[in-house]
């Protein structure tokens, strides 16, 4: 299953692309050409060159603000989607909290002046090392995911550290209905303690009669792109039911709500699924704290990848391909889970997309495609802009360097101002770890 409309369940159509897909503040000029944030799309690739991701500064405000009206103090970023130092900064200024899974992303947000106190430190497999660096910081809350994670917490007290706030996260048993590799709250999983075994209640006791952890409650999280809220009341469901003899003071519904990429692809918005989250809850009689840990529903929406044309191959009776100067290395999702995207150009958005191709990357690998069926108008010409929209999550974030390809700059863009926030990595950059 695919964690979007994937290629082989979408069916693309020749009208222009769907501005509902673009950043909150995208535009066509009078020029005929796209703008997001005020800026010029053409104007921005000529400036920080190709590929490019432009996020939509204000459309990321938007989000991060609905995100603090819904949940309240202490609900937390997923920095997994997105995560830069001006992003970090972003969240922060807006009364967000922030969810950082490894030492990498703990150190970006302390980088960014985010206090330790407004973290969240996540991850299946914590070390040692990255549990004391955290736990030193004076981190806001640990979310405990297994026993040798409180064996190690148990040592740290020992050595004189303070006891750390945690959650304990269980896996409910919750089917979300998305790719298997992100579905996160099934019994078969590697992340939290389960419970329908009775794991998770032995984990409960245990961290309540701890001296080396402070029990404040109880996470769950079912999985990523998920469309059907009403897993999401399920998942609620069983955190009351879990946590109702323990009295705890705050229960997190953790993320993972999914995001339109494709035209016809609907989802509720923050605020829905806030609602869904908070009735569920409140039917069981849980009148503890809810926070949660939205990501991709506040960035993916927010940017767009902005490519070049750089070879256009017709072979007759088979399909076109059109090859661009990105591909996996900025946005893996294609191959990794058969995820679906639109594409346009940008130079007139509001064409019509008449002709089909299949858009891929340059990298050495037949399986290096960004979309599989895409509609693009057929005047699409070598040199030319192409776009992808709806890449504002998981694309630089999980972006490498394969075939030693340099990764692309992140721009921000708000009220016609253009800010560089993550440079166009270099050649040399490539050989910086060499020794």
């Amino acid at each position: 299953m695919a964690d979007n409309a994937g290629a082989d369940e979408y069916t693309p159509t020749p009208d222009p692309i769907d501005f509902a897909l673009l950043p909150d503040n995208a535009a066509i000029g009078s020029d005929g050409e796209l703008s997001i944030g005020g800026c010029s799309v053409r104007e921005l690739a000529a400036e920080f060159g190709t590929p490019l991701f432009i996020y939509d500064e204000d459309h990321l405000r938007s989000r991060v603000r609905e995100a603090v009206a819904a949940f309240g103090p202490g609900v937390a970023y997923a920095s997994k989607a997105f995560l830069c130092k001006a992003m970090a900064q972003l969240v922060h200024e807006e009364g967000m909290d922030l969810d950082v899974s490894t030492a990498g992303e703990f150190h970006i947000a302390i980088a960014a002046g985010v206090p330790a106190r407004h973290l969240i430190f996540h991850g299946n497999n914590k070390s040692l090392d990255e549990l004391r660096t955290v736990v030193s910081a004076g981190v806001n809350r640990i979310i405990v995911d297994s026993f040798d994670e409180m064996d190690r917490l148990d040592a740290l007290y020992a050595e004189g550290l303070p006891a750390p706030d945690i959650l304990i996260r269980i896996t409910p048993g919750i089917e979300a209905h998305t790719h298997e590799f992100i579905s996160t709250g099934r019994d078969d999983s590697k992340f939290g303690f389960t419970v329908s075994t009775g794991v998770a209640k032995t984990a409960i006791e245990r961290a309540l009669n701890s001296e080396s952890m402070n029990l404040r409650g109880i996470h769950a999280h079912i999985g990523s792109q998920v469309f059907r809220v009403d897993s999401f009341a399920k998942s609620a469901e069983v955190i009351a039911a879990v946590g109702a003899p323990y009295g705890l003071e705050e229960v997190s519904v953790g993320g993972g709500l999914g995001v339109p990429y494709v035209a016809g692809e609907e989802s509720f918005s923050i605020s829905e699924w806030s609602n869904v989250v908070h009735d569920a809850l409140s039917a069981s009689g849980v009148t503890a704290r809810v926070t949660a840990e939205p990501g991709r529903s506040i960035a993916a929406s927010a940017a767009i990848t902005v490519y070049t044309v750089g070879t256009i191959k017709h072979l007759d009776g088979i399909r076109t391909y059109v090859a661009v100067d990105g591909g996996m290395s900025d946005n893996p999702r294609p191959v990794l889970y058969g995820s679906g995207y639109e594409a346009f150009a940008p130079s007139h958005p509001d064409a019509e997309r008449d002709q089909r191709v299949r858009i891929v990357g340059k990298h050495c690998e037949s399986g290096d495609v960004l979309v599989r069926e895409a509609q693009v108008p057929s005047t699409l010409a070598v040199g030319d802009l192409l776009a992808t929209p709806v890449t504002g999550a998981y694309g630089h974030s999980m972006g490498s360097n394969y075939n030693a390809v340099t990764r692309p700059p992140v721009v921000f863009c708000s009220e016609g101002n253009a800010r560089l926030v993550v440079r166009r990595e270099t050649l040399n950059d490539l050989l910086s770890r060499d020794v």
